[in-house]
């Protein structure tokens, strides 16, 4: 794993690399073109997301890199249940007693992380976009292909804070998965879009603020109308499931994605 300091540029190799200090106490972990995120807090830890199942064994280098440890690990917050978002959440849970929380609609994809809704059909666009072959299959590389489900999710509400460290403040915007939520740490000026909003769409690759693609999006029409639900977050910065922090505001991110539309 390598590790750089905010501003560095990343390879596109799919390695594991941390950023930190992505913004005021977060760090991002990018593998295998997937992010997850570090909420530090008074010597504890909130993680977004959990990436891929190959994450799994670097999170003590990762947690070690930051000064920190698996004791300070007090909860997962998924933006959604999707596999490429839930890779090691059943492990930490098991093995280090961690609770996951995510919204009650993500519960069942939770426990089936393959079974979820798409508008288009996934196999036309290696052949539409063959870019997007080398960046799947580094991404089954990182074990893609074997994300074990979660039983247990920890239902959270939505338009409040979290009781876990950072107090991140739930901002439902469904439509990538019907209880897809991003999450805002508005002292911080940050906001953890997850898949409402990326900045690299894995299935066309393509880059800059956008909506992913029909082929892993529920409801396109839905995930539109939820970029106004960020907008309302005001955030300075957008940190998103896929692809590079956005430093620009978020209203110039959700204004990018809506005339990029949706492939």
């Amino acid at each position: 794993m390598s590790a750089e300091h905010s501003g560095s540029r990343r390879p596109r190799t799919g390695a594991p690399r941390l950023t930190r200090h992505v913004a005021p106490g977060v760090h991002r972990l990018e593998h295998a073109h997937v992010n997850c995120y570090l909420i530090e807090d008074q010597g504890q830890v909130t993680i977004v997301d959990t990436g891929l199942p190959a994450s799994w064994r670097i999170l003590p280098d990762v947690l070690a890199a930051i000064g920190s440890s698996r004791s300070a690990v007090q909860a997962v917050v998924i933006t959604h249940a999707h596999f490429d978002h839930l890779g090691f959440a059943h492990a930490i849970h098991q093995d280090w007693g961690v609770p996951v929380h995510g919204h009650p609609d993500e519960a069942y994809l939770a426990v089936h992380p393959y079974r979820y809704a798409h508008e288009s059909p996934r196999i036309r666009y290696p052949f539409r976009y063959p870019g997007s072959i080398p960046v799947l299959a580094r991404m089954a590389g990182a074990g893609a292909l074997r994300v074990r489900g979660l039983e247990g999710l920890q239902a959270m509400g939505i338009d409040a804070a979290l009781d876990v460290p950072g107090r991140p403040r739930v901002v439902f915007s469904p439509g990538h998965t019907f209880g897809h939520c991003a999450l805002h740490l508005p002292e911080r000026g940050v906001l953890f879009s997850g898949d409402a909003l990326v900045t690299f769409d894995p299935y066309t690759t393509e880059r800059g603020p956008r909506v992913v693609a029909a082929a892993a999006t529920a409801d396109t029409a839905e995930a539109l109308r939820s970029l106004s639900r960020l907008d309302d977050t005001e955030a300075a910065t957008v940190l998103p499931g896929h692809g590079e922090p956005w430093r620009h505001g978020v209203r110039a991110a959700t204004a990018a994605a809506r005339e990029a539309g949706v492939r």
